[in-house]
């Protein structure tokens, strides 16, 4: 059987023809046959292996150079480090398969919204059954409260207003019309005589045909891009990019060194302990243990301000983004309507209308009503009690307006409430029209949503005969939070774009975008149906001057987060139903809202807990705070690294004995490096890092002044490494100048650690800061300095090494000073020359 195309586009009565379905329903031979042709109505997916998604844990930068490290350590006779840095491996391979599996259930929870009961009718015969049993030609009858279980064509309805917030995100009510034909490119937010898979009967009734069910659903076109994979973090990219320079530069460099020693007709066992040597420095085997305790302790913090974090580097990419895609409704917004103005002709029934033309109670029942409510205060419960209804009209889709009869001033009268232009058919008053059309234009110009409110005598139950004078306008709006305004101005401050992507109208989008500061003059507001129009290039040069994106469908914010991205951006999206995943999983950092949709917190790599885009611009920036910390750590411990290669390669090419064993190497790589490393986690913020701009993807960590900084540090400490292991060589001996030099290299990087506490400043410009940055660095080095007294004084043999006498002590001194001025120097030629460049 052929499922008809654009069936909003039809007749009811050709559907039904092309369906094969009749007033009767379908047989049930018929439904044996249609399910056999189209399956059982879920959203399922093909298996995923289990031990796939375990097999991609091991392919991260951060578990190869873990893995490379436990491999040294264990080949060298060090089992303790090589035992922890696989324990190391084993937890961060946990947690990525922790979070691969818990990403699947998105789909799976997508699967489960579309499984409710529903009734349909069979063989003349009324019949409750799951959803997943409905086949294409069912004839559904819809009530209040249920779940809408595929794209169905309405047949006939009852004042039916359906919650389609799960798929266009905005929350008010749409109310449907049936026996229309709408325009082949109409919108699915816009079609109106369609109920949609996943969405909520709010109130009414309907009777309709199913048409596309399972993976044919709108609903279904959102799952399948839950499936499409995540990017990678920017920390990932940055440090997959370092590994591989890194590993080609230090390979050729070992490679070169054993031609070398080769030549130099060295011993083969020496020259195996020389390359051992060469590998095991080249590998900064604390940066995978350092970055994960970062983003580790980064993650605690944010949980202290109402932020959950699902995935370990979102942490950094926080830091990273410059761009946020929020959302409207509860994000920007309250996420509840208010009277924000109005218009009277006559206030007093104005406020009649209202009261009485409404079906809230308590606070609670459609938004529209809840708001007139509250706008109205204790009068509305006191005009229900004094003007006795006797009868009540629902909204009527037809004539778009919804009434109540009600006993008024011993009159009987009724009470209106809908659309100004629908209201305007029934009206007497047409002298104060033009009042009225200026007042409701005042309104709408400022985004608001306008409704009409009349009064007049009750003639009886046919709407056609009725005969209303218009007394006011109402306009309504769902208000920005307080603090919104200030988080946009700050995350502008700091470099980072501010746009909305909204289901909502282009005026409402606008006005609200205007208030909070996103949209300002000069700026582009973009709708859905001029991004249908466009082709991936047209769209790209509007990215650059759009801040507000208006009657969005989950394609389209798909579209715009993805084409961001190519043009170098790293976006924030933020979003709190099943609308939002295929952008949620696009998106270098999904943030889901706490009171948000499951399917949607599923998807994201970070929940917020209480929905506010000002918690997101602080989560912001603690990530850069992070991000520093990281890029610290990173120059911290490279330097270390390629400070030993300078110090052994520099030895070899002099045609002198290896200046320091592996297990030295390990000991200052794995523990005297850790005693600092540690601690960075802890640095504060360094000025104000949201005054400075967010740093491109490969240049957060490794940009051209990260590495002439690691070069100048790695050099310094290896070359005054050299010439005292040289100078000592020459006058007291292998065994002496190796135990001296070991220790000399330990405080060297130390020193080197201290000065990385500060990045943007010299560490003798305000030395009560510097001091107080990192208290517990200091604790590291007192812990490193007793671990490094301990291990000479008790088991100095085994590294090669003895506590130094006096001389040794002025000599080991002497280099740690000297590294610390001069990186000390460089700080302060690179202050001196910035200050003179502004």
């Amino acid at each position: 059987m052929q499922i008809p195309e654009f069936v909003h586009t039809l007749r009811v009565e050709e559907v039904l023809e092309m369906l094969q379905s009749g007033p009767d329903g379908l047989s049930k031979n018929e439904v044996i046959k249609r399910r056999h042709e189209f399956g059982k109505n879920l959203l399922k997916e093909e298996e995923v292996s289990r031990l796939s998604i375990l097999i991609e844990q091991f392919k991260s930068p951060l578990i190869v150079i873990l893995l490379f490290a436990s491999l040294i350590s264990l080949f060298v006779g060090h089992i303790a480090d090589a035992l922890l840095i696989f324990f190391i491996v084993c937890l961060n391979a946990s947690l990525g398969f922790w979070q691969e599996l818990k990403a699947l259930t998105s789909i799976e929870l997508l699967a489960k919204m579309s499984e409710t009961t529903i009734t349909v009718l069979r063989d003349s015969k009324e019949v409750t059954l799951a959803s997943s049993l409905l086949v294409p030609g069912d004839l559904v009858y819809l009530h209040e409260g249920d779940i809408v279980p595929a794209d169905l064509l309405l047949i006939e309805c009852e004042g039916l207003q359906i919650d389609e917030s799960v798929l266009t995100g905005e929350s008010l009510p749409v109310s449907k019309e049936a026996k229309i034909t709408l325009p082949q490119k109409t919108l699915p937010y816009e079609l109106d005589n369609m109920a949609l898979s996943g969405t909520i009967v709010v109130s009414g009734s309907a009777t309709a045909v199913a048409v596309y069910t399972a993976h044919n659903t709108y609903l279904a076109s959102i799952a399948s891009r839950a499936k499409e994979k995540s990017p990678q973090s920017p920390l990932n990219k940055a440090l997959a990019f370092y590994t591989k320079k890194h590993l080609i530069i230090t390979l050729m460099l070992i490679f070169l060194i054993g031609i070398i020693a080769f030549l130099q007709n060295r011993d083969k066992i020496e020259i195996m302990m020389l390359l051992i040597a060469e590998i095991v420095s080249a590998i900064p085997e604390g940066l995978p243990v350092v970055v994960t305790l970062v983003l580790t302790i980064g993650a605690m913090t944010l949980s202290k301000k109402n932020v959950l974090v699902r995935h370990l580097p979102t942490v950094e990419t926080l830091g990273s983004a410059t761009v946020i895609a929020s959302d409207k409704t509860g994000t920007i917004t309250q996420g509840q309507l208010i009277v924000k103005e109005s218009f009277a002709i006559n206030e007093e029934f104005t406020k009649i209308a209202a009261a009485l033309a409404n079906e809230s109670k308590q606070g609670k029942g459609d938004p529209i009503d809840t708001a007139l409510a509250q706008w109205l205060g204790v009068d509305y419960e006191k005009m229900r009690e004094r003007f006795r209804r006797t009868s009540f009209y629902p909204f009527d889709t037809k004539h778009r307006l919804m009434a109540s009869a009600n006993i008024i001033n011993q009159e009987h009268k009724i009470a209106v409430k809908g659309a100004f232009e629908s209201l305007k058919e029934f009206a007497k008053n047409s002298h104060d029209f033009e009042k009225l059309e200026t007042a409701h234009d005042n309104l709408a110009s400022q985004g608001l949503r306008v409704l009409a409110l009349g009064v007049g005598d009750y003639v009886g139950d046919d709407i056609g005969e009725w005969e209303i004078e218009i007394v006011g306008l109402v306009g309504f709006l769902d208000p920005p939070k307080e603090d919104v305004k200030l988080a946009v101005q700050r995350a502008k401050g700091a470099g980072i774009r501010v746009m909305m992507i909204t289901g909502d109208n282009v005026l409402t989008a606008r006005a609200i975008a205007k208030e909070v500061g996103i949209y300002e003059k000069g700026d582009a507001v973009v709708s859905g149906l001029e991004i249908a129009e466009l082709s991936d290039e047209a769209l790209k040069e509007k990215l650059s001057n759009t801040t507000v994106w208006a009657r969005m469908l989950p394609e389209h914010k798909y579209r715009i987060v993805k084409l961001l991205q190519e043009c170098g951006e790293v976006v924030a999206v933020t979003g709190d139903g099943a609308n939002d995943i295929p952008a949620l999983k696009a998106a270098d950092l999904g943030i889901a809202m706490g009171s948000g949709a499951e399917a949607a917190k599923a998807t994201a790599k970070m929940i917020l807990l209480n929905n506010n885009l000002s918690v997101i611009v602080e989560a912001i920036q603690q990530g850069r705070i992070i991000a520093h910390n990281i890029r610290k750590s990173i120059y911290f411990l490279v330097s270390t690294s390629m400070d030993e290669i300078v110090l052994i390669s520099g030895a070899i090419l002099m045609g002198h004995p290896l200046p320091l064993y592996p297990l030295q190497i390990l000991w200052i790589n794995i523990v005297a490096d850790s005693a600092l490393d540690k601690t960075f986690p802890f640095i504060k913020e360094e000025g104000d890092v949201m005054k400075r701009g967010p740093k491109k993807i490969h240049e957060q960590f490794f940009d051209k002044v990260q590495i002439a900084r690691t070069l100048y540090a790695s050099l310094s400490i290896g070359l005054l490494g050299l010439y005292l292991y040289h100078t000592l060589l020459q006058t007291q001996g292998h065994d002496i100048a190796v135990s001296t030099l070991f220790s000399a290299l330990i405080v060297a990087t130390w020193m080197n650690g201290v000065q990385s506490l500060k990045e943007h400043e010299p560490f003798l410009k305000n030395i009560k800061t510097s001091l107080s940055i990192n208290p517990y660095l200091w604790l590291g080095i007192l812990i490193g300095t007793l671990l490094q007294i301990g291990i000479l004084a008790f088991a100095g043999e085994w590294f090669h090494a003895e506590l130094p006498d006096f001389d040794g002590f002025i000599m080991i001194l002497w280099m740690g000073l000297s590294v610390f001025f001069l990186i000390e120097l460089r700080k302060w030629g690179e202050f001196w020359y910035a200050k003179r460049k502004v």
